[in-house]
């Protein structure tokens, strides 16, 4: 493969972070990292392969050079600036909502449609986090016997939100020890020992903007119209590590839990940790930094014909976001697709 250039928009973002760390494990034949930033953060520098790099203000012309850019600040950065990158040469990969539902843009997780690539005019969608888990786990299971519905609850980390609301959650633990006023302006409710069932602002149905994003990415990336998904998601008191309960219904017989098991431990991407007897089913606080996602209390569902229930775990950071982005930047550089259709 030839050498790229490789920038990350938000370089400094927890995310931006987590990209920048999983570049420099990736197979990634990069040959210069550019960082990008907002203007207040231009000089800063950052460490990269043992060596401080300069963070530069993200802007028209800056993209110049850079084969692939790597977003993740935002659905109004991306909204402005995606585009100027195509225009300067550059392949996006955009961690935001912006793009995840325009026609023309691929949303795309490695394990799951890889061919979606093909189709790609110069900007690529990253997933919801919580999407990106619950596919992983769930394609093979629906390539072997076609799932028809998914009832999924999510729990959420708080660094979902963001650096502000980790340190909401670090704040009120102080304060709850200290025996002060607990305090919170990230989230309407105090999130410290407490569980919050709204993650975004509602719709009119009684849904929230992030349980449709489950509902039309999952059919998107499925390229199923009819697929039936009922989410509930819920911000939890945990710093990194999404979880999610899952519940399936397939067209086809669903063969006993152990087989299951076995097709998923043959997934690419998937760990399954689920001996009950030992009390072992995936934690977030054991995915944290990891890069798999990972399944664990897989059970027949009596109350339906061919039903299954399952506890889906992985780092929101990681697979959630950053690796995902990583993984397709190697798909591109391996089937020779960083400058669109060939």
């Amino acid at each position: 493969m030839e050498k790229i250039t490789i920038g990350v928009v938000g370089a400094l973002g927890a995310v931006g972070t987590c990209m920048i760390r999983c570049i420099e494990e990736s197979g990634l034949p990069v040959s210069k990292l550019i960082p990008l930033d907002v203007h207040e953060n231009e000089g800063k520098t950052l460490r990269y392969r043992g060596s401080d790099v300069s963070v530069r203000e993200a802007g028209k012309g800056s993209f110049q050079g850079i084969d692939i850019a790597l977003f993740s600040a935002g659905a109004q950065a991306s909204r402005t600036l995606a585009p100027v990158a195509v225009e300067e040469g550059c392949t996006v990969i955009d961690n935001s909502s912006e793009w995840r539902m325009k026609g023309g843009v691929p949303l795309v997780v490695p394990e799951v449609n890889p061919e979606a690539l093909r189709r790609h005019r110069g900007i690529i969608a990253n997933p919801n986090c919580s999407t990106i888990q619950m596919l992983v786990a769930l394609k093979p299971l629906h390539d072997a016997f076609r799932i028809k519905r998914i009832v999924v609850s999510t729990y959420q980390a708080v660094s979902g939100t963001g650096q502000k609301a980790v340190k909401e959650l670090e704040d009120q633990a102080r304060q709850f020890v200290a025996d002060r006023e607990i305090t919170k302006s990230v989230y309407p409710h105090r999130i410290l020992f407490n569980c919050l069932p709204q993650i975004d602002d509602f719709l009119d149905s009684g849904y929230t903007k992030e349980e449709m994003k489950m509902v039309n990415e999952t059919r998107k990336i499925l390229g199923d119209r009819d697929i039936r998904v009922c989410p509930t998601a819920v911000r939890v008191p945990v710093f990194r590590g999404h979880s999610e309960s899952i519940n399936i219904e397939t067209e086809k017989p669903l063969p006993p839990p152990s087989e299951i098991r076995q097709i998923l431990r043959k997934a690419p991407g998937v760990s399954v940790i689920d001996d009950i007897e030992n009390k072992k089913y995936p934690m977030p606080v054991d995915c944290v930094g990891k890069g798999d996602t990972f399944v664990g209390r897989i059970r027949s569902d009596p109350t339906v014909e061919n039903g299954l229930s399952l506890w889906v775990v992985a780092d929101n950071l990681m697979k959630g976001a950053a690796l995902n982005a990583v993984q397709i930047a190697e798909l591109l550089c391996e089937k020779g697709l960083i400058k669109g259709e060939t």
